[in-house]
């Protein structure tokens, strides 16, 4: 399985420190553009379910890196496929519960149907791709309950998040006393959890199945989750989907981000490994310099 670790370089730089394909001399000239072309279209000749997406993208990705002169990955593919993370996203269970459609195992659904394009991008799209992702960064904002992302200080996207709740309890997965807040800091994401296991972390039991806010129980959905490392320390503060979404814009967690099922898709193909996270306490909101709104202090910092 292939993961791209940035580096904040230009693509060039990066191209040269990830991919060691061929050694770069200083005398050899570039292929040529018109030899490098618009790959071969990959062709899905089957359905591939959300249980099995994972393995299939990665064995692309293996399969077509040693054709492309360029360091491919899962998220340089998806990211040049964007209606991926669409039908991807459009599997939530409240969006499907919009269209009448209950859906008890999202693992079941089909997240590339048979007959469907995916396209290999060429040298230049690839390095557009790659300088995008490495300038990206995801900035939390706790008491706003906000998760938004940036690119080069460009806000693209925006998420209602929940955060930590503002106590302490025992905690069996980490057998001891342990504090809920979401923790302040910065950092990068350093892990992914593409199949992650499911457990009570107040008793440590795993669980397989979820009652919705509309009461309905339903298999856990497979939905990858990121675990951030903050200020060098790896708490266990992750970045993850919550099958309630009623809880969200609450401190409601036990330290980590949540955010909707359909959010977390989205995110997740912002966020390689190495992508820099913020997590802040501001209470004060500002547009155009000015403090426009000051947010209720959820941990009680300033008291």
């Amino acid at each position: 399985m292939l993961m791209l670790i940035l580096s904040m370089g230009s693509c060039k730089d990066q191209a040269k420190l990830v991919s060691e394909k061929e050694p770069v001399q200083e005398e050899v000239a570039p292929v040529p553009i018109k030899k490098v072309k618009t790959y071969e279209d990959i062709n899905v000749s089957r359905n591939v379910r959300i249980a099995e997406y994972f393995e299939y993208i990665d064995s692309l990705v293996l399969r077509y890196d040693s054709i492309v002169p360029y360091p491919l990955s899962e998220h340089l593919l998806v990211r040049n496929n964007p209606w991926i993370i669409d039908t991807l996203a459009n599997t939530d269970y409240y969006r499907m519960k919009a269209r009448d459609s209950f859906v008890y195992d999202q693992r079941q659904m089909i997240a590339l149907p048979k007959g469907s394009v995916l396209h290999l991008p060429d040298s230049t799209k690839a390095c557009h791709i790659l300088d995008d992702l490495a300038h990206t960064e995801i900035d939390v904002n706790i008491p706003e309950f906000k998760l938004r992302i940036y690119q080069d200080s460009i806000l693209k996207d925006e998420f209602t998040v929940r955060v930590g709740q503002d106590k302490q309890r025992y905690l069996k997965m980490g057998d001891r006393i342990t504090d809920l807040r979401t923790k302040t800091g910065e950092g990068t994401i350093v892990r992914h959890a593409k199949h992650p296991d499911f457990y009570n972390p107040v008793n440590g039991k795993p669980y397989y199945v979820t009652h919705r806010d509309d009461g309905k129980l339903t298999q856990m959905p497979q939905i990858p989750w990121m675990e951030t490392e903050i200020n060098g320390i790896r708490n266990g503060q992750m970045i993850h989907p919550t099958t309630n979404p009623k809880t969200l814009g609450k401190a409601y967690s036990h330290g980590c981000i949540g955010t909707r099922e359909a959010d977390a898709w989205v995110i997740y193909y912002y966020a390689p490994l190495g992508t820099k996270v913020r997590i802040r306490y501001d209470l004060d909101t500002h547009f155009e310099g000015s403090v426009v709104s000051v947010l209720k202090d959820i941990y009680g910092v300033e008291k």
